[in-house]
């Protein structure tokens, strides 16, 4: 059996995934249904995959900052197993269940695709999940769009640099009123 594999990202209208700006998180735009829509996804078991960049990012804020502040779906991502795909970092790393695994991320995660008994998932890890993407092993991007324009202060154009894909829609939903989330199959466009 093969493991699926979901990109999951935030993004902005104009396809930033994070901004310098006095937004927030989230871009101030969550609600209370958006952040159960997120434990629940999270609540089903899967494990996570990480680009080194992404991790190390995700964990410093993460372990610099009060449980009680954070959100629920982030607290169950955190206690997730996750697989760091990294040259650079080594084990033990400060995350619950997190194992570092060197070489080729392709190789990797076709690996993890093969052996893995619970669907994949990475949330963030740009530059990991586009080459993935070029490689065919991605099968679900899932976009949580929420309602802002960042061209001043956004960060990470999610797609730059990319292949060129098509998309078909597998899913859509509004959360909160204005959230939108597409979950896409992504095939490499001849």
């Amino acid at each position: 059996m093969t493991a699926t594999y979901t990109f999951d990202v935030f993004c902005s209208l104009d396809g930033f995934g994070s901004h310098h700006g006095d937004w927030g998180g989230y871009w101030g735009k969550q609600g209370p249904e958006l952040l159960a829509h997120r434990l629940a996804q999270y609540s089903e078991d899967q494990r996570m995959v990480f680009g080194a960049t992404t991790f190390r990012t995700t964990a410093e804020m993460l372990n610099a900052a009060a449980d009680e502040v954070l959100d629920p779906w982030v607290k169950r991502l955190r206690n997730l197993p996750a697989t760091v795909v990294s040259n650079t970092l080594v084990g033990p790393l400060d995350w619950p269940d997190a194992t570092v695994q060197g070489g080729d991320a392709v190789d990797v995660v076709t690996r993890l695709k093969k052996e893995s008994d619970v669907p994949l998932r990475s949330h963030g890890s740009l530059a990991l999940n586009r080459a993935l993407l070029a490689a065919g092993l991605v099968d679900r991007v899932q976009v949580t769009l929420y309602p802002v324009i960042t061209g001043r202060t956004g960060e990470g154009p999610i797609f730059a640099g990319a292949e060129d894909f098509d998309l078909e829609l597998l899913e859509t939903r509004t959360l909160d009123g204005s959230i939108q989330e597409l979950i896409y199959r992504p095939t490499l466009h001849p």
